[in-house]
């Protein structure tokens, strides 16, 4: 289990009964979470006068954020040197997932130690937690969302890491069609980045299904890597979804044209209160022995 330890700027509170109790910044939020089987009483009740906003679920899917008080519309936090635009989202979201801060460390120390130009190409790459670390250790990104309105949250974390500068391309596309035709055009990236969904919808209807479809876009990525690759990272929040499996695709993919190692496992946050360890995802990395 790797664990995001060095934010300041985020805090993961208390647990309990499929709930969790977050600090971002100063503002606090309490939202669902199905993992959290445990119970250690009613948060709300333990917390009610530190709570800005809590998102209720609704029995028919989806559901509301209410607002216990005042709370802005959006608000910024930062790890280490990156600045993220937080806002409430319909579905309980905020925009970032603190616990990738794992995988930006890793990306940044790589990138930074290859002492290279690094061409990164970034899938379902959201509002670019992954894009920004990228940037800030100077490689070149390629960011790919299906998600006009993701792409442009993204731009805004770019601006206010003060890096809108820097070498960026920003695509509203569908992951598989773009990698296609990048094989036809030629082009190849240095490092790899993908966090599929379970199911979801290219830029023009296309259907996503992980479990159909992530075995033949981590095959054609590999045609689109460079001779001397970095790393290849997949992320995943499927449930039931082994972090073995993707360990699997990476050995008979890219392992299986380039040198380096692979590494798994989950990716979780230390709750402050109890000092217990939530899971947050699955992780499969190659990287080079560079």
């Amino acid at each position: 289990m790797l664990e995001a330890n060095n934010w300041q700027d985020y805090e993961l509170i208390d647990t309990s009964r499929g709930e969790k109790l977050e600090r971002w910044g100063n503002i606090y939020l309490l939202r669902p979470d199905p993992q959290i089987i445990w119970d250690n009483g009613k948060l709300l009740e333990k917390h009610y006068e530190k709570i800005n906003a809590v998102y209720h679920r609704s029995n028919k899917g989806g559901g509301h954020w209410e607002n216990l008080k005042q709370t802005p519309t959006s608000w910024k936090i930062n790890y280490k040197n990156l600045t993220f635009n937080i806002k409430q989202m319909g579905f309980k979201h905020t925009g970032l997932f603190p616990e990738q801060a794992v995988n930006w460390d890793f990306m940044i120390e790589k990138i930074t130690k290859a002492n290279r130009k690094i061409k990164v190409l970034n899938l379902f790459a959201y509002t670019g937690g992954a894009t920004v670390a990228c940037l800030s250790a100077g490689a070149a990104v390629t960011h790919v969302d299906s998600s006009r309105g993701m792409v442009d949250w993204c731009k805004e974390n770019v601006k206010s890491s003060g890096y809108e500068k820097a070498e960026i391309r920003y695509l509203v596309d569908d992951v598989v069609k773009f990698v296609q035709r990048e094989i036809r055009r030629g082009n190849k990236y240095d490092a790899i980045i993908m966090d599929p969904p379970s199911y979801g919808r290219g830029a023009n209807g296309e259907v996503w299904d992980i479990e159909k479809n992530l075995n033949y876009l981590v095959t054609i990525c590999t045609e689109i890597l460079s001779d001397n690759p970095l790393f290849f990272l997949i992320n995943s929040y499927t449930t039931g979804l082994s972090s073995t499996v993707l360990k699997n695709l990476l050995t008979l993919t890219v392992d299986k044209h380039k040198e380096g190692k692979i590494k798994c496992g989950e990716i979780g946050l230390k709750d402050t209160t109890n000092n217990l360890v939530l899971p947050c995802g699955i992780y499969g990395r190659w990287e080079s022995n560079e």
